[in-house]
C-alpha cells in the first residue's frame, strides 16, 4: 500500500496550515465561509497560472476564498480551441469559468525563471527530451519563439537558445502573449470580449524583484505595473 502511518515533516506542516486556515475562516469568520457554501462561488476572475511552487496566485494577490477561479499548469499555457473529444483540462477550466461562472476578467500569469519555458527553448535548439508529457505540452507556445530563435535544430537556433537560457524573460512574456491570443480562438471567449463583458490580461511576475509586468493593450508590450 502506498500509504504511511507516520506523516512526514512536509505533511505535518501542511496539516498545521489546514488547522490555521480552519481557525481563521471557520472559527473567527464563519459567516464568509457559510455564504460560500450556501450561495456557491461567484468569482469575477479566472487566473491561469504556472504550477511552479514559487508563484501561488492566491498568495501573490492576497486573494480571499471565493475571489479567484484558478487553473495552473506547466508554463501557464492556454492551448488553442480544439474540441476533439480528448482530455483538455485547461480548456475545460476556461469553458467552466466563462460559460458557467461568467467571470468578467481572465489573467494569464507568467513568471521569471520558468522551467517549462526553459525546456521549450532547449527543444528548439534540438536537445532531446525523454519526458512523456511536458515537451508536447510546452510546444503549445512554440510560435512564441519564432521572432527570437532560428529554425528548430539549426546552428542559429542553438546559438539563440544558449543566449536566451541566460535571459529567458523575453520568451516567458512572449508565451504569455501567445496564450492570450489562444484564448481568443475560443468562440465563447471571443464573443464576450467583443461584447465588452470579458477582459483578458497578460501578466508576468519577476521573482527576483517582486515586480509585476502587464501587457499594455495599446502597444501590446509588457510594462511594469505601478
Amino acid at each position: 500500500m502506498p500509504f504511511s502511518s507516520q506523516p512526514s515533516e512536509p505533511i505535518r506542516q501542511l496539516l498545521a496550515g489546514i488547522r490555521a486556515f480552519r481557525a481563521r475562516y471557520y472559527e473567527r469568520r464563519p459567516d464568509s465561509m457559510r455564504q460560500l457554501v450556501t450561495e456557491g462561488q461567484h468569482p469575477e476572475v479566472l487566473l491561469i497560472g504556472c504550477s511552479d511552487s514559487r508563484v501561488d496566485p492566491a498568495l501573490l494577490t492576497m486573494a480571499e476564498p471565493g475571489e479567484l477561479f484558478v487553473v495552473r499548469n506547466v508554463a501557464n499555457l492556454v492551448p488553442p480551441y480544439q474540441p476533439d473529444g480528448s482530455y483538455h483540462g485547461t480548456s475545460a477550466a476556461v469553458e467552466y469559468a466563462v460559460r458557467s461562472l461568467q467571470v468578467s476578467e481572465i489573467i494569464v500569469l507568467g513568471h521569471a525563471q520558468c522551467g517549462g519555458i526553459r525546456g521549450l527553448i532547449r527543444l528548439r535548439a534540438g536537445q532531446k527530451s525523454e519526458d512523456d508529457f511536458v515537451s508536447p505540452w510546452v510546444s503549445i507556445a512554440a510560435s512564441a519563439l519564432d521572432p527570437y530563435v532560428g529554425p528548430e535544430g539549426s546552428e542559429q537556433a542553438r546559438a539563440d537558445a544558449e543566449r536566451l537560457q541566460q535571459t529567458p524573460a523575453i520568451i516567458e512574456r512572449a508565451a504569455v502573449r501567445a496564450s492570450v491570443e489562444n484564448l481568443m480562438t475560443f468562440p465563447f471567449v471571443r464573443e464576450r470580449v467583443e461584447a465588452g463583458t470579458l477582459n483578458i490580461h497578460g501578466w508576468w511576475f519577476d521573482l527576483e524583484s517582486g515586480e509585476m509586468w502587464a501587457i499594455n493593450p495599446a502597444t501590446r508590450l509588457f510594462q511594469p505595473v505601478e
